[in-house]
């Protein structure tokens, strides 16, 4: 199992805005091997809040699939007229990792 994690800093106050539209229902839920996402909030950052979106698939084929799917470029679609002043966004990061050891209840 593999997760991909979205690093997004924005700006204080903004996170628990911008949450819940990454677990709105949609086509990524269609994808084979996509498990779930998890949306976690950090606020302890003077600078900024970090959201941490963390996307669980069984293979990284069915991430890539995603990422190279018309709905991922549809999901991530912005103004093509540059940099937007108002964006909450201050940066991101991807991390993906390979889940090697877990313990449940």
């Amino acid at each position: 199992m593999y997760s991909v994690t979205n690093r997004i800093n924005v700006k204080k106050g903004m996170a628990h805005k911008m949450a819940p539209n990454f677990t709105k229902p949609g086509p990524l839920q269609q994808f084979e091997g996509f498990i779930k996402v998890e949306v976690h909030v950090s606020t302890q950052f003077e600078e900024y809040d970090e959201l941490s979106v963390m996307m669980f698939w069984e293979n990284m084929e069915g991430f890539e699939a995603w990422k190279n799917s018309d709905a991922f470029k549809e999901a991530h679609k912005r103004p093509s007229d540059g940099p937007n002043p108002n964006s909450p966004v201050i940066s991101s990061q991807i991390v993906v990792a390979e889940i090697v050891s877990t313990i449940s209840k």
